[in-house]
C-alpha cells in the first residue's frame, strides 16, 4: 500500500536510522551478587536516550517475567537472565558481546 504523506515517509526513514543505530552498538551482558547473594543481571553500552533505554528495559523485564530499574545507562534485572537476554536483545536489531 503506497502513503503519499510525506510524515509516513519521515517516520519510515526515521525508524530505519533506530534500526541502524541499534545494530551499531556493543552490548555487554553480565551478572553481579547483590546483598544476600542475589544475582542481577546487568545490561550495559546503550547509547540511546534514557527514554529508550527505559522502553527495552520495559520489555525486557516483560519478556523474562521479572523486575528491574535503569541506572546510569544500563538495565538491571534482577535474577541471573544470561541466557535469554542476548536472544531477545538480538530480535530488537542489538549485538551482544558473547
Amino acid at each position: 500500500m503506497s502513503n503519499d504523506d510525506p510524515i509516513d515517509d519521515l517516520l519510515d526513514e526515521l525508524d530505519s536510522h533506530g534500526d541502524l543505530e541499534a545494530a551499531e552498538q556493543l552490548l555487554s551482558i553480565r551478572m553481579e551478587k547483590r546483598r544476600y547473594g542475589k544475582p542481577v543481571t546487568i545490561v550495559e553500552g546503550f547509547d540511546l536516550p534514557k527514554s529508550e533505554v527505559e522502553s527495552i528495559a520495559s520489555n525486557l523485564k516483560s519478556s523474562v517475567g521479572t523486575g528491574g530499574t535503569v541506572d546510569e545507562g544500563r538495565v538491571e534485572l534482577q535474577g541471573d537472565h544470561r541466557d535469554r537476554v542476548p536472544d531477545l536483545l538480538r530480535e530488537h536489531g542489538f549485538d551482544v558481546e558473547a
